[in-house]
């Protein structure tokens, strides 16, 4: 293959280098365009065919459904890793020893008190406040009461601000949680593994032990694991360009968490129960609803099946299916909603519309029919999501400034009013 693209703008040609990975991707590297060409540009809404980095973390194969962190298959560190390995695993670029992964640990645990201030910025949230809102907002609160900015070159700062909100970030999700449901606030038990104390935290009654289900604890392990990363989406790309000007770890984090609320990103799986509550009131007919969802001339949209990066299926809805299966077997949950929801997985797993086209059920699908079960509320799922998410979001931020990459600067092609004289206001 050759190394170079050509480009033939008004009979003038340029030679722009090409760029391959390592799992054989290319890209036409434009760093340089606008200078070679006189201010030319290229346009690319929503940046779907535009690479703003080299990475060495996520590789992603919408087309053959593949999923790999640092070249481990999602399959296998589902299966055979917790997700305290994973996040090691996604930020330091290496599974850890048993050495490495008990310091983690102990480290993490040593930053998980929260500042006592930070309650009264819980408390003044309504209960009603949307919980991303609430914990966008503590974790860019952090940032005020950990002023000192990272040294990007000194390992020891870079890993200390790492295991610092690895620590407080749980707390601060089990705080959303708790505000909501009206319970007292937690710190959990040092004593705990890192999920098992995040279960605790979240759900402890005040008078009364908690107990741990096993199977509760796999699938929420999983479900972390699973959201850990996924190369450069919307919320990634947003810590990327936010960290690009160098604000700290913190607040690129709450910006991130913004990006993620949303139901086209992070909020996925907030739709898909919400879609199911609306099938629930209007009797529950399912064949009514696949029906509309095949009628190109219906609006609805089935949420939960397919993928706008997976065209084949999503191997994490693979892997989750299992644990989805296992917890509504265990916990035996009665539940109307869940009832509609296996409903439309059968039927969407053997309609030939659906199959032809490989509208299969996502992970946003699963892990909303878990997140039920477990007793979640619908607005808590992309907390959750967050929390999964967070090793991911600080392994890019670590990536982007070991790299020095420059501060993001997107161009634009203007399409507004050329030059005008000025109206005076008796003349508009």
């Amino acid at each position: 293959m050759a190394n170079t693209a050509t480009l033939e703008i008004n009979g003038e040609k340029h030679e722009l280098p090409l760029i391959k990975g390592t799992e054989n991707e290319v890209g036409i590297d434009i760093k340089n365009l606008r200078s070679i060409t006189n201010g030319v540009v290229t346009i690319d809404p929503g940046y779907k065919n535009t690479g703003s980095c080299e990475s060495a973390i996520t590789f992603l194969d919408g087309e053959k459904g593949i999923l790999r962190y640092r070249g481990y298959s999602i399959e296998e560190l589902a299966e055979k890793a917790d997700f305290l390995e994973v996040a090691y695993l996604l930020i330091f670029g290496e599974l850890p020893t048993h050495t490495q992964l008990d310091k983690f640990h102990t480290d993490i645990k040593a930053q998980s008190v929260v500042d006592e201030d930070l309650r009264k910025i819980v408390d003044a949230f309504p209960k009603s406040a949307h919980p991303m809102g609430v914990l966008a907002s503590l974790t860019s609160a952090l940032t005020a009461f950990n002023p000192s900015s990272v040294n990007v070159k000194s390992e020891e700062d870079m890993y200390k601000a790492i295991v610092k909100i690895l620590g407080k970030f749980p707390v601060l999700v089990a705080w959303t949680f708790r505000k909501k449901n009206g319970l007292p606030l937690d710190y959990g038990d040092k004593n705990l593994g890192y999920v098992e104390n995040i279960l605790k935290m979240m759900f402890k009654q005040p008078n009364e032990e908690y107990k741990f289900n096993p199977i509760v604890v796999n699938a929420l392990d999983k479900l972390l694991i699973l959201h850990g990363d996924h190369e450069q989406n919307c919320s990634t790309s947003t810590v990327r360009i936010a960290g690009s000007s160098h604000v700290g770890l913190f607040a690129s984090l709450s910006t991130g968490i913004s990006a993620l609320w949303g139901p086209l990103h992070g909020g996925a799986n907030q739709a898909v129960l919400e879609m199911l509550e609306a099938i629930n009131d209007d009797d529950g007919d399912t064949a009514k609803y696949m029906a509309k969802a095949k009628d190109k001339e219906d609006p609805f949209r089935l949420m939960g099946f397919g993928h706008r990066v997976y065209k084949n299926f999503d191997p994490r809805a693979k892997i989750i299916k299992k644990a989805a299966d296992e917890i509504l077997n265990d916990l035996g949950v009665e539940d109307p909603i869940l009832n509609i929801a296996k409903a439309l997985e059968e039927e969407a797993l053997q309609d030939p519309y659906f199959v032809d086209r490989k509208l299969y059920p996502n992970v946003d699908f699963y892990s909303g029919i878990i997140y039920r079960a477990m007793g979640i509320p619908t607005d808590m799922f992309t907390v959750m999501f967050a929390l999964g998410r967070l090793p991911g979001w600080i392994s890019q931020w670590r990536e982007m400034r070991l790299n020095n990459e420059p501060i993001g600067r997107p161009r634009q092609i203007y399409v507004g009013e050329t030059l005008r004289p000025f109206k005076a206001i008796d003349k508009r």
